[in-house]
């Protein structure tokens, strides 16, 4: 499924996040910025260890901000670690709704026009699918309509699974009907 906000795309892509072409990939980071399992490890593993390296020196951060980094073995030029998780992996709907409100920001500044978006949350701090989709696709929708502007193009909702694209396309379709 895809709809578009003003000038962006929104779609969602399954696969592997690490093997997308696109300017920049984000990922479901804790507030000290170390790279384990899920996405973070994905990441991790192919971008390299100097991916973890740079992200840790620019923590800790506080839930809901986010840090941008070079891609380093990846194929995206840039990484943004939006902290959605404390040190204890756990996470909340306000933390997810402003990391992503986050990760978008950064993509601005680093002026990427395509963004990979994993389900924040909803892996390694269990957050429920559903509620993390509903809310990634309205703070995205919201940050698209406040700033028309953006460098923005293309926000790809990467998922791993059915249930992750079922998820991310029921909250495509609700959002389609106020973006007009």
């Amino acid at each position: 499924m895809k709809t578009t906000v003003g000038r962006t795309a929104l779609e969602i892509v399954v696969g592997d996040i690490t093997e997308l072409a696109v300017d920049a990939v984000a990922n479901a980071a804790n507030t000290e910025l170390w790279m384990g399992a899920g996405v973070a490890g994905a990441l991790k593993r192919v971008g390299g260890e100097e991916l973890e390296r740079e992200a840790m020196a620019q923590g800790p951060i506080a839930l809901g901000e986010a840090v941008a980094t070079r891609g380093h073995a990846l194929k995206a030029p840039w990484v943004i670690h939006a902290a959605v998780m404390g040190p204890d992996l756990q996470t909340d709907a306000r933390a997810i709704a402003a990391g992503t409100a986050a990760a978008l920001e950064m993509a601005g500044r680093v002026r990427a026009r395509s963004l990979a978006l994993p389900a924040f949350g909803a892996g390694v701090g269990g957050f429920p699918l559903y509620q993390c989709a509903s809310l990634m696709v309205g703070e995205t929708v919201r940050f698209l309509q406040a700033r028309p502007r953006t460098s923005l193009r293309h926000v790809l909702f990467s998922v791993h699974t059915d249930a992750a694209r079922a998820a991310f396309k029921h909250a495509l379709a609700g959002s389609a009907r106020f973006n007009r």
